[in-house]
């Protein structure tokens, strides 16, 4: 091959590899899902995360394999609570539409509250209070309620008040019921996420168990949150991401990509003829 022709053959792969790598504009991207292994924190009557070994070795036929088997319950470490999950004839894990997983995020300090108060449910009137600070809670939105509790995990005993099978010993901030109607009634987001394990106060959809949510800005982040799509599951555990920094208007960077991709193949043409 020709060296010219190897060159701009090397620069066109050198960009392809490049917009292949990074998000447009290279946004900061924020990991919302705590991992899945020995410490997860589940409800303490539900089945925790148990991960088996079936192989980990170099086969006879020389190359390396790894494989291992996993249960667990479907609720538990960072997941969705489907609308099934306590409404009957509901939406179900693979019911819900793939739009009301992911959009524009806000997220609502509750971290002093909930530091003076281990049971402290956040009330309408918080929402209120907040929307008379940083406007009205926008709709499409997934709405997270940060109390802080995020910092005690993966302690159980912190984390739940427990870390016993005893229900009743459970403490932890949640929604207040009239917090959750007054959402329901008159805003729309499309979910509501916290960083804990439940939306109701220790006692019992929606997000639970969000990692991270005190990264966050108030508003500015795309966050999306995609379950494992459990057939007729009344939720799941979910990989969830935040998106900040220009995650949206970098989209427009794709255009001079574009533009300098189809330039290089049109002087590889010419040299090739």
């Amino acid at each position: 091959m020709d060296v010219r022709l190897k060159a701009v053959v090397l620069v066109i792969l050198t960009f392809l590899r490049i917009s292949d790598a990074v998000l447009p504009g290279n946004p900061k991207v924020i990991d919302m899902t705590y991992t899945f292994d020995g410490t997860t924190i589940y409800w303490p009557t539900a089945k925790s995360f148990l991960r088996t070994n079936v192989f980990t070795n170099q086969t006879a036929a020389g190359y390396w394999y790894e494989a291992a088997e996993m249960e667990a319950a479907e609720h538990g470490g960072t997941h969705l609570d489907a609308p099934s999950h306590f409404s009957r004839n509901k939406w179900r894990n693979d019911d819900i539409p793939i739009e009301r997983l992911m959009g524009p995020a806000v997220v609502v300090d509750m971290t002093s509250k909930a530091a003076a108060d281990v049971d402290y449910q956040v009330t309408a009137q918080d929402f209120q209070d907040w929307e008379r600070t940083h406007g009205r809670i926008p709709d499409g939105c997934l709405l997270f309620v940060n109390t802080g509790w995020g910092k005690k995990w993966p302690n159980k005993l912190q984390y739940l008040g427990t870390d016993t099978k005893n229900t009743s010993l459970l403490h932890f901030p949640g929604i207040h019921p009239d917090g959750a109607r007054w959402l329901v009634q008159n805003r729309g987001m499309h979910a509501v996420g916290i960083d804990t394990a439940s939306i109701d106060y220790g006692q019992s959809t929606l997000f639970e168990n969000v990692a991270h949510s005190d990264k966050l800005p108030t508003k500015g982040a795309i966050v999306y949150a995609l379950p494992m799509k459990i057939g007729d599951g009344s939720g799941g555990p979910i990989r969830m991401v935040a998106i900040l920094g220009n995650a949206i208007g970098a989209a427009g960077t794709v255009k001079p990509m574009a533009g300098l991709l189809c330039s290089l193949l049109v002087l590889l043409f010419t040299l090739i003829h």
